[in-house]
């Protein structure tokens, strides 16, 4: 039979020289684009699917450099082996070491004898096990000394399948090389047999495959921390939307406060949750009649998204609802406020307006920290409550909160409402918008008419945010 091939003896060139450059241009134009796509990937690690994306770019473009060399030792065959030259050479060429890292550092080859007991190695072979290339190689015996304790099973069975039964080797295992550095390496053999059909010996590739098995484990990890990230964050957005249900007025349709007695509200309100971002924000509304007939009227917003922010509007309702209760004034009441959020666990910025109305005289008194002051319709027309001085709620300890009042008629519409309602406007804009629909709310029946006309007219598939609106208009 003729003479086995190894690895390291120079072989005819492959023949369609134009079909592998066309590969390997195309392979470098591969690399290129995924290289794009990892740049894209965010490098702060802040984002689990952005880790798991430039993870999965690094593997793809260990495995095309890989490629690529392969595709280019096909074209240019193997290197000649020490003391040897190619047929077309004019002479002998000394030898130089492979660039550290390149393909050929990482593959070597190796041949076992198995008559005379001898072993043959190339020299990328002894750099990747980190062996003295001066020392002699070692043989099957010998090989598992070199193995972890862990896959020496592993290497024995693939070389007695190899040598007993003919199969091809083709499987990995992890050396520790005599500087305690381990790595992994692929090996890749078959069987050599004699005339007569039996083994003689054994030759393999070896490859060292350590970084594309770093780049795998990465991938495998931040996949499970994505894995993690999402299912955390589903349960942490399903706690949010069940304590915000629980905390928001269960109302839906229109109230009436006082239930009895003169100066009746009629009120409507709607939390409008943002489509584009899907994050529970801290908006809230409120309406409640306190023990002296009067009635409460409150909304505003807490900065963040989350069960932590939820939570935190769950305590500053509570601890609204108490206050007025016990007969606390706006002004009083909003700095009693900024005192808890600033003295909080987990401080927090927020905004709010807080109204009692008094229906016995009509009169509304009112209170704000930071935020849009309440709009007032009066006979087909619209205008901005003159605010007192109020800053965001725990901006600072010391802040004073100022009071203003306002005496309204049969007919009047008060709407109260947070920044984020107009869509992509805030401020001067986003009021003047609110205002020019004032010959329409002028119109409608009931305070539910005016937000489902206050909702119809802004849109609700736009918003960046989460928002609330709360209409209450006086109906004696």
């Amino acid at each position: 039979m003729p003479p086995h091939l190894s690895a390291d003896r120079p072989a005819a060139r492959p023949s369609r020289h134009g079909t592998v450059d066309a590969l390997i241009s195309r392979t470098r134009q591969l690399r290129g684009e995924v290289d794009a796509v990892r740049r894209e990937a965010p490098e702060d690690g802040s984002d689990p699917e952005g880790r798991w994306q430039r993870a999965l770019c690094d593997l793809a473009l260990h495995q095309l450099k890989d490629v690529d060399d392969h595709l280019g030792q096909l074209r240019d065959g193997p290197p000649a082996v020490p003391g040897e030259h190619r047929a077309t050479d004019t002479g002998p060429t000394a030898p130089t070491a492979d660039p550290e890292g390149s393909l050929l550092s990482r593959v070597g080859s190796a041949e076992w004898n198995l008559l005379t007991d001898e072993a043959s190695w190339s020299r990328e072979l002894y750099g990747i096990l980190g062996r003295d290339p001066t020392a002699p190689a070692l043989t099957l015996d010998e090989l598992p000394s070199l193995v972890c304790d862990e896959d020496r099973p592993r290497l024995t069975a693939m070389v007695t399948d190899c040598l007993i039964d003919g199969k091809p080797i083709d499987g990995e295992f992890r050396i520790v090389r005599p500087d305690g550095e381990a790595r992994t390496v692929h090996m890749m053999g078959e069987p050599v047999l004699d005339a007569d059909g039996s083994t003689a010996s054994m030759w393999a590739v070896l490859r060292d495959v350590s970084a594309l098995r770093r780049s795998r484990r990465t991938v495998h990890e931040t996949r499970d921390s994505l894995e993690r990230h999402r299912q955390h964050a589903h349960t942490e957005h399903r706690l949010a939307v069940e304590l915000q249900e629980a905390v928001l007025p269960p109302w839906r349709g229109p109230l009436r406060l006082p239930r009895q007695g003169p100066g009746t509200l009629d009120l409507a309100a709607r939390h409008l949750p943002s489509p584009a971002s899907g994050l529970i924000g801290g908006e809230w509304y409120d309406a409640l009649e306190l023990p002296d007939g009067d009635t409460l009227l409150g909304i505003g917003g807490l900065t963040g998204h989350g069960v932590t922010v939820a939570s935190g509007m769950a305590t500053l309702i509570g601890a609204l609802r108490g206050m007025a209760v016990a007969g606390a004034e706006p002004g009083p009441l909003m700095g009693w406020l900024n005192q808890l959020l600033d003295a909080s666990v987990q401080p927090a910025l927020g905004s709010a307006v807080c109204c009692r109305y008094r229906p016995t005289t009509r009169t509304l008194s009112w209170a704000q920290a930071g935020h849009p002051a309440p709009l007032l319709y009066r006979d087909g027309t619209g205008r901005v409550l003159a605010a007192p001085d109020g800053v965001l709620l725990g901006a600072t300890a010391s802040a004073a909160y100022g009071q203003a009042e306002v005496t309204l008629r049969k007919g009047d519409l008060l709407l109260l409402h947070t920044d984020g309602l107009v869509p992509r406007h805030s401020g001067p804009v986003a009021v003047r918008r609110l205002l020019d629909l004032a010959p329409r709310l002028g119109g409608a029946r009931t305070a539910q008419d005016c937000v489902r006309t206050v909702v119809e007219e802004l849109g609700e598939s736009e918003r960046a945010d989460d928002a609330c609106l709360l209409v209450a208009r006086v109906v004696s």
